[in-house]
């Protein structure tokens, strides 16, 4: 298995091994967590992940957390909600640096074209071109929309 661990697994290792050794306790606990919804996936469909796939992990763990802290504000529990701002910001160092504006636009164009769409019900043509690019980089819903916006000016 050594062999085909992807090198994104095998820095969370390293990671976590240096975090313990510091007894930095918030972001080894954070490790574990994104180590363990790892494993669980792999469990999940006897699999072994790649570095995309574990990305897509990432990113999916990013999300709940900025939901968890949107829900965490409206209770008026700030205290959780930072813990889940610190745990997102241990991920991201996971994550592939995010995407400008810009860039993100000048990719749904790419896509916009690679998938030969004409309106707006081609939107899930675009986003399945779109999607393996942006994983981990952008806001899937964010791009969702502009997306569509994109599709209506056709």
């Amino acid at each position: 298995m050594s062999n085909a661990q992807s090198s994104l697994r095998q820095r969370l290792e390293e990671d976590m091994k240096s975090a313990m050794r510091a007894k930095d306790k918030e972001r080894l606990g954070t490790i574990r967590l994104m180590l363990a919804a790892i494993k669980q996936r792999e469990i999940d469909e006897r699999i072994t992940l790649d570095d995309a796939q574990i990305i897509a992990v990432l990113d999916k763990m990013t999300k709940q957390r900025r939901d968890s802290i949107t829900q965490y504000e409206a209770a008026g529990r700030q205290d959780l909600a930072d813990i889940e701002a610190a745990e997102i910001r241990v991920i991201q160092n996971y994550l592939p640096a995010a995407l400008s504006e810009t860039e993100l636009d000048t990719m749904i164009q790419a896509a916009v074209i690679a998938s030969g769409s004409v309106g707006p019900q081609d939107v899930g043509k675009v986003m399945a071109v779109l999607k393996p690019q942006i994983l981990g980089r952008a806001d899937m819903s964010l791009a969702s929309r502009k997306v569509k916006n994109a599709l209506a000016t056709l």
